[in-house]
Parts: structure tokens; sequence; C-alpha cells
């Protein structure tokens, strides 16, 4: 479905690479996270799939079109795209919010309300209670669930995420989460994902593509890298969900507080 192929990105002529040869493959209907350290390239890549960002070289493929024969507009339309701090227009009501790309693509009025019903019942916001508010009427998690409904409005395939869930509290973050990748199942999307959170790539991703300088490190299922991380960075990105998961057990099995 997404193919990245030698796909680089400089800013300065080549002086220096913000991701360098970089190539992936993400089935269809999979999930693939992005993680490293800042600055490592994650969002530039994610950035290219849609062509906010255009590659210096190399090739990106969605669903076997290679992104740069396509409009970007008409190409962005057509990929959900979920960010930290959801980017709501603030002087429009939530149904209005959601209704943009459809009303864009030219959809007649009562298409568009209906979608806009059907979003909102999805991301469990009942459309009566919230189709009219606005985005300040909205705690932090509603206001997330209004950008999921906006970046499925048009029925992509493709969902791309850049830190969807790292502004809220942990309670919502896990709650809706957990929402999304049940979501994400029941539309078959294929889906990439930029997170900062080792423990949330582990328990969302089908694969994980650890980065570093721009390049990639490692790929592989969460399980092959927690067993076989294959690279020292990675090694260590991994230790620390095995230390929480083991400080956990002992308190658990009341053998003392956790230790820093």
């Amino acid at each position: 479905m997404i193919v990245l192929d030698g796909v680089s990105k400089s800013y300065d002529g080549g002086a220096t690479y913000s991701v360098r040869e970089l190539s992936l493959t993400v089935p269809a209907g999979s999930l693939l996270a992005l993680v490293g350290g800042s600055g490592c390239g994650k969002t530039t890549t994610l950035k290219m799939i849609n062509r906010l960002t255009e590659p210096t070289a190399g090739r990106v493929e969605v669903d076997g079109r290679d992104v740069r024969s396509a409009d970007p507009v008409e190409l962005r339309r057509g990929i959900g795209y979920v960010f930290q701090g959801v980017g709501l227009f603030p002087h429009l009501t939530v149904a209005d919010n959601v209704a943009v790309v459809p009303r864009l693509l030219g959809w007649p009025p009562g298409r568009v309300a209906a979608r806009v019903d059907e979003l909102l019942e999805m991301v469990h916001l009942p459309p009566g209670e919230y189709r009219g508010r606005r985005p300040d009427q909205l705690s932090g998690g509603q206001q997330q669930r209004v950008g999921f409904a906006r970046a499925l409005a048009a029925g992509p395939r493709v969902m791309l995420l850049d830190e969807p869930f790292g502004a809220l509290d942990p309670v919502t973050r896990d709650e809706l989460r957990d929402e999304f990748l049940a979501l994400r199942r029941r539309l078959g999307l294929t889906a990439v994902m930029v997170t900062h959170d080792m423990t949330e790539a582990l328990l969302s991703a089908d694969r994980i593509a650890v980065m570093s300088g721009g390049r990639l490190l490692r790929l592989g299922r969460p399980c092959e890298l927690l067993t076989d991380p294959g690279d020292p960075f990675v090694a260590e990105l991994m230790s620390g969900p095995k230390r929480q998961a083991e400080r956990l057990e002992a308190l658990v099995a009341g053998a003392g507080e956790a230790r820093p």
C-alpha cells in the first residue's frame, strides 16, 4: 500500500539530510510506527508520504501510484492526517470542521450531513449533543475525536498520524488510542504513526521502524525488536518499556517499591 524507495530529504542542497536513503513498505491494512529521537526524520518521513514535504531523491508510492504524479491537493484529500494539537478551525462548529473535505469535494448537503453524523457516532460523540459545539467547548480528548472524524470524512484508505495522543492525559490517551486501533481494524486502514512513546509503539503497531540521524536502523515486529534489537540504540529504546514492566511486576508481587 505504501512504499518508500531510497527516499532522502535535504533542506540545504545536500549539505545535510533530514532523511537519507530510506526504504520500507507498509502492507495494506497494517500500522507502522516510526520511532526515534527528536530530529531523527520521523515527521519529515510522514510528510513526504502526502507531499507536505517533497523528497529530494527517491520514490514514494501510495496504492501503487507515485505520489509525484498526483496533484498534491487531491492526494492529501484522499489521505487522513491527524496530528498533536488537532488543528480544528476555532470559528467552525464540530459539524462544519468534520465536513470541510466532503464540501471541498462537492458532496451534496444531505450526503455531507449524513456522513458527519455517522462519523461523530463512530468516534463516540453523539451528534445531537456535539454537532453544534465549537472546539473551545470541548475537552482535549473530545477535540482529538473530532480530529479523527475529520480525517476519516472522505473515506480514506490511508491514515498518517503525528503524535496524535501526545497532548492528552494518560487515561484519555489510553482510551482514545484503543478506540482508534479498533476503528482502524474495523475500517481496514493502512496507517503510519509517529510517536516518541516506545510503549505506545509496541502496543499499537504491526511493525516498528526505528530511525536515527535520518536513517533506518531497524524494522520489525514489536516482539522481534524486544527479543532481538540488533543495534545498541534500538536496545536502549527497548530497555525503557522492559524496566517499567519489571518494576510493575515487582510491585504486584509485593517485592517492594519501584526504584528509579
